[in-house]
């Protein structure tokens, strides 16, 4: 499993519409892969959580699996459509 199957699938379990969760991945600058998470309007309180906390654990998660699959530095960002 890759890293933007990956994140797909922890969104995808905390989204009410996980038919709208869509991850990819713009290539690797110098330092850092940046993955575009971006989800329904109305999963967004979701899926960013209270003062940032679910939005913190998943990036947490996303920057230990890349630590294990030698991806040095990953970065996030969420939005939706």
């Amino acid at each position: 499993m890759g890293l933007v199957e990956y994140t797909e699938f922890l969104v995808k379990s905390i989204a009410k519409e996980p038919d709208m969760v869509k991850v990819k991945s713009f290539g690797k600058d110098e330092e850092s892969t940046i993955l575009e998470i971006i989800v329904h309007d109305s999963d967004l309180g979701a899926i960013i959580g209270r003062q940032g906390k679910m939005a913190s654990a998943i990036r947490t998660m996303v920057q230990a699996y890349a630590y294990l699959k030698g991806i040095k530095n990953v970065k996030i960002n969420i939005d939706s459509f």
